[in-house]
Formats: C-alpha cells, sequence, structure tokens
C-alpha cells in the first residue's frame, strides 16, 4: 500500500536528505585532501581516477541545490493550496468519511450499501473508540440513506457534545458481508490548510478534500416563472380573468 505525504513531511525528508549529503560531502573533502597530501610522488593518482572523484563531488554539490529547489516548490505549493480549495467553497459535496460533532443533542451522517442487506447495523462511537449506542440501520436497502442521532446512549443517557464517528455493517441472508461506507452529505462551507493538507468544512464535520468522491454546483432554488408572448395560452388565460367586460357580454 502506499501512504499519502503531506508538504510537511516531504519538507522533513528532504531536510533529512541534505543534512546526510551534507555530511558526507564534507567527508568525501576531507578524503580527497588526504588522499592528495599522502599519495606516492613517484605514483601519483591516476588523472582518469582524479576526475571521476572530482565529478562525484559536484554531483553531491548539485544534489544539494536541487533539495533547495524542491523545498522552494513545495512552499510555493503549500501557498497556493489554500486559494485552489477555495475554489470547493458553496458546492455540494459527498465525502467518505464517518466523524462528525453531536451539538445540541444531534449528529447527522449518511451511509451507503452496496447491495440489499438482511440485517444492518449502525454503531456511534466516541473519540475514544468505545461504542456509545448501537441499533439497527433505518434502511437496509441499496443506496444512500441518511441517519440522525438524537444523543441518546445505550443506557438511556444524554451523550456529551463532541466528536463521534459512526460505523456500518450489514450482511446478506447467507450471512455475507454487504459493501457499506459512511458519507458526510453536504455543502462546502469553508476550507483550511493544516499540516499542508486542506481540510473543508461540510455541516458538522471538517474532513480532508481527498476524502471527496462527488461535487456538484449549489442547488438552487427554483423560482416562479413570468409569462411571456412565448406562451400565448397561458397570456390568453390571464387577459379572460382579468377582463371584467368579459363577464357582461
Amino acid at each position: 500500500m502506499v501512504d499519502s505525504i503531506s508538504a510537511t513531511t516531504a519538507t522533513n525528508r528532504i531536510d533529512a536528505g541534505a543534512q546526510m549529503m551534507a555530511s558526507n560531502f564534507e567527508t568525501f573533502l576531507t578524503l580527497l585532501t588526504a588522499q592528495l597530501k599522502n599519495q606516492d610522488p613517484l605514483s601519483p593518482v591516476d588523472s582518469n581516477q582524479f576526475t571521476a572523484q572530482l565529478t562525484q563531488m559536484a554531483g553531491v554539490e548539485q544534489q544539494l541545490v536541487t533539495n533547495d529547489l524542491l523545498k522552494g516548490l513545495l512552499a510555493a505549493q503549500q501557498g497556493s493550496g489554500l486559494a485552489g480549495a477555495a475554489n470547493y467553497i458553496g458546492k455540494d459535496a459527498t465525502a467518505v468519511w464517518g466523524a462528525t460533532k453531536l451539538e445540541n443533542g444531534q449528529a447527522s451522517w449518511s451511509y451507503e450499501l452496496g447491495a440489499n442487506a438482511a440485517t444492518a447495523t449502525l454503531q456511534v462511537l466516541d473519540s475514544a473508540g468505545k461504542v456509545v449506542w448501537s441499533g439497527d440501520a433505518p434502511s437496509k436497502a441499496t443506496g444512500v440513506h441518511d441517519f440522525t442521532w438524537d444523543g441518546k446512549t445505550a443506557g438511556g443517557g444524554d451523550a456529551p457534545d463532541g466528536v463521534y464517528t459512526l460505523k456500518v455493517t450489514a450482511k446478506t441472508g447467507a450471512d455475507q458481508a454487504v459493501d457499506a461506507q459512511v458519507l458526510i452529505r453536504g455543502r462546502i462551507t469553508g476550507v483550511e490548510l493544516y499540516d499542508g493538507q486542506a481540510y473543508a468544512t461540510i455541516g458538522k464535520s471538517i474532513l480532508p478534500l481527498s476524502s471527496l468522491i462527488a461535487l456538484d454546483e449549489a442547488r438552487q432554488a427554483s423560482t416562479p416563472t413570468t409569462p411571456t408572448e412565448d406562451d400565448p395560452g397561458l397570456m390568453s388565460s390571464i387577459a379572460s380573468a382579468l377582463n371584467p367586460f368579459k363577464l357582461l357580454s
């Protein structure tokens, strides 16, 4: 499996590599100087070998310069990351993400089932990974469904406000697992940059942009249409209704 690397992690690796190469570079110069001082005057270092050593030294120096340039590119990328993420604000999004906040006794998620399930169980976990509530999913059919938790624990008490995670488990009648995932759906209202990675705010959830799986233009409320001459039937009906003399004819 390949793990993602943030800009900060990449910069740290570049710094570590540069320090190692700089140390090796200094060691190389020390060894080369000692070699020149102690070479046999009757059998000096072969010119081809000496040229190869100088070429290696120049290669190490060039690599150090390249590392500095890479750090500059990463810094520039971090600066433009937030500006690029700002384009997501105002769009309706769907993300594979299970964490959201419980506030005022309410927390909402969506979940998706890849096939019709005979059983489907939802579990709400606190920040420590402890199950605080468990119950049957409101729908076991294929597709995306919404679920709102009222903040009540399994013992009937009220869970404190905070971040909670939803987990879904579904099985067929033959006790085979059904593909299922928890989703966060809603409009992106803000973005922020943390540790070089862009995050979006959807409802009460803050999630990485990499978790988004769908993005749509925000749906606008429909506005009533105004009758025009392009609709003569409608215009005629309105004109008849507004004509007081028609009732007297």
